[in-house]
């Protein structure tokens, strides 16, 4: 299975010179063919931007949200459509920074994952449990939650056009990462939960881990057998960097 490495924690940083800067890097430093695939999920205002920089490349644009209503009065929303019209493959859905500052409930990252693939676009589902909840041994019944809501949303067909992210919240931004054990633990965990739908699919669904991943442990957590690539934080805010992790996934 061929690993996939996200650059989805531009969040709200750079400027227009600065994503051109960062995508051009990217590009010089990968070259035409990267041996894992490969996108880049800027802001929404600069998507325009990484486009035409990334013309001609194999690396994929993605956005980091989009709106669950495909057209209408929402005012400062963004459509699946216009995403794809600007050339998206990729949509991050169910971010914890969404879920947590923004109150996204299981319920609203279903209908956003619904919504991304009736526009076209390929979701990255992210799940994932806050240090409370480690800390309280809950993971697994977090995880299961989260996942249950677009299974019965969503069902387990979908997985065939979606990727999944599992996020250790406590190692975001933190300098914490999760052991590749213990990202091991987790990711086989949601493969489990796929697999008693549909063995095949689940079988089939990339998992990618995003918690401070670095070039220093890129390769190790890669290294894991239910870990298909990376969602990666601020080590994609440097092209070098990400450039490295990018090969570690190779």
């Amino acid at each position: 299975m061929r690993k996939i490495l996200v650059a989805g924690n531009w969040k709200m940083h750079g400027s227009r010179a600065e994503t051109a800067s960062l995508v051009e890097g990217l590009t010089a430093a990968l070259g035409d063919a990267p041996v894992s695939e490969v996108a880049v999920c800027p802001p929404f205002v600069y998507l325009v931007d990484a486009a035409a920089a990334l013309e001609g490349s194999e690396i994929r644009l993605g956005a980091q949200d989009l709106a669950v209503e495909p057209s209408g009065a929402y005012t400062g929303e963004i459509a699946g459509t216009m995403l794809r019209d600007v050339g998206c493959h990729f949509v991050i859905v169910g971010h914890s920074e969404r879920r947590s500052l923004y109150g996204e409930t299981d319920g609203v990252v279903a209908a956003k994952y619904r919504a991304a693939q009736r526009d076209g676009l390929v979701p990255i589902l992210c799940v994932g449990e806050t240090l409370e909840e480690r800390e309280r041994e809950v993971t697994e019944a977090v995880i299961e939650r989260q996942l249950r809501a677009v299974l019965d949303s969503a069902a387990i067909a979908s997985f065939e056009r979606a990727v999944v992210a599992y996020e250790p919240v406590w190692a975001i931004g933190t300098g914490r990462t999760a052991s590749p054990e213990q990202a091991q633990e987790v990711h086989g965990f949601i493969r489990g939960i796929l697999a008693a739908d549909d063995d095949t699919i689940a079988d089939s669904v990339r998992i990618l881990y995003g918690g401070s991943v670095k070039p220093s442990n890129a390769g190790d957590l890669f290294s894991m057998p239910d870990v298909d690539g990376g969602l990666v934080g601020g080590a994609s805010l440097d092209a070098g960097g990400f450039a490295e992790i990018c090969r570690a996934g190779g």
